[in-house]
């Protein structure tokens, strides 16, 4: 069942009506266009994903989708719902944010696709400077891997620390991602894709792309 262009157009019809009320009135093509399709589009890829990395076999899709619903406690945004669907497909589903598994999100735009760890507690962040400090050129070889690079820019993100222990400066003046507190990279593919019936083996294989980057990191973790 892959995602139509009902699929798209359920989210562009939302944007500008993003109540409660719109939303219960169009529930019925909720749950048609969007839950049950993303559902089996997840499920799809989980089985592609564990066959490459053999940690994620036994996740259901129900472990790794997101909400609709925004949590709207702390935001002055209080739209109720968001204009995409996303999963994180990890060892635990959703909830390990400190595994590098794969997430991404699906809204009438595009794909966005992220991998990485965006959540390290402070002696996991340690262990990953420490690693890259240890491995500076395996670590630069894998940025420049042509397959990471086609698919990710080559580019680590995440937000800078200003210090940083003095045993890491030296590597830190070779390696800037060191001061890094996040370890993640984004690609990206087009509207265009959104209705593709081959849409799982193409996130497969940035999966596949990222996965050598990953497996350094998961070293750390």
């Amino acid at each position: 069942m892959p995602l139509t262009n009902n699929y798209r157009q359920f989210f562009i019809d939302l944007a500008p009506n993003n109540t409660s009320e719109w939303f219960n009135t169009n529930r019925k093509r909720y749950e048609k266009d969007i839950k049950l399709p993303f559902a089996q589009l997840v499920g799809d890829l989980i089985q592609k994903l564990a066959e490459i990395d053999p940690n994620l076999k036994g996740i259901k899709p129900a472990d790794c989708i997101f909400r609709i619903n925004r949590d709207i406690r702390f935001s002055k945004d209080k739209t109720p719902y968001k204009l995409s669907m996303s999963a994180a497909i990890a060892p635990g589903g959703r909830k390990n944010m400190t595994y590098p598994g794969f997430y991404f999100e699906a809204g009438p735009e595009g794909i966005n696709i992220y991998g990485g760890v965006y959540m390290a507690e402070k002696n996991q962040l340690e262990a990953i400077r420490n690693l890259i400090a240890k491995n500076l050129k395996p670590f630069a070889e894998l940025l420049n891997a042509p397959d990471f690079k086609a698919r990710y820019g080559g580019e680590i993100l995440g937000e800078k620390q200003v210090r940083l222990p003095p045993e890491l400066k030296e590597a830190a003046a070779k390696q800037p991602l060191i001061f890094n507190k996040q370890f993640y990279f984004k690609g990206a593919l087009d509207e265009s894709y959104l209705t593709k019936e081959d849409l799982p083996d193409l996130l497969a294989e940035y999966f596949k792309a990222a996965l050598p980057v990953s497996t350094f990191l998961s070293k750390a973790l």
